[in-house]
């Protein structure tokens, strides 16, 4: 009953926030990155901000499938890590030449410099880093189902996760913290954080 009341109160929020007004963000924005570990929430609260603001919601490992016909598993199993970083940096290249669009990265896209270059160096894009703690971050992967080599060993999964922090919070203009907010509350934070025009602070 407990579990009812809690997946009723969730599907409630998440249709408060598409039901909200349309929001607006600064005018020399003309898209939002998301980045962040696994489970962060980049997917579902990309697609709702997206929403929110009546633009375009790209995932990029979704757009790099749509480009290569193959799913980032099978890149990652028949080409190895590499082949398929090179894959993630062009279509990275490609989505940030669109307009209007909220886009949620592959949690070691910034690993790679040349990517780290290319959102650094794009005018007109914002990058907010959604943030939470490694213990719940995993167990989310494991309850979405989420299927990355990475995750078969919990404690190189938290290595890697240790490697990336700095460099997610390097690139952020703003950072959400999702272990607190429900979908509502992180979608309402970026809106507020938006209506700035980016600066990084380092």
């Amino acid at each position: 009953m407990t579990t009812t009341r809690h997946s009723e109160a969730a599907l409630e929020e998440t249709m408060d926030t598409l039901n909200a007004p349309q929001a607006s963000v600064h005018p020399t924005l003309r898209r939002i990155v998301l980045t962040g570990f696994m489970g962060s929430g980049k997917t579902t609260l990309g697609r709702l901000i997206a929403e929110r603001l009546d633009w375009t919601f790209l995932d990029l490992d979704h757009y790099i499938e749509s480009r290569t016909g193959i799913s980032v598993p099978d890149i990652f199993a028949l080409h190895g890590e590499s082949h398929f970083r090179r894959l993630e940096s062009t279509a990275l290249v490609s989505a940030l030449g669109k307009n209007n669009t909220v886009i949620a990265l592959g949690g070691g896209t910034p690993e790679i410099l040349t990517n780290r270059l290319l959102l650094e160096q794009t005018p007109g894009t914002a990058t907010i880093f959604l943030d939470a703690p490694f213990p719940v971050l995993f167990d989310r992967c494991v309850l979405q189902g989420i299927s990355r080599p990475v995750l078969a060993d919990p404690a190189l999964a938290e290595r890697r996760f240790a490697q990336r922090q700095p460099l997610y919070r390097a690139l952020a203009h703003h950072t959400i913290d999702t272990s607190t907010l429900e979908a509502h509350g992180a979608v309402e934070a970026m809106v507020a954080a938006l209506a700035a025009a980016p600066k990084r602070t380092r």
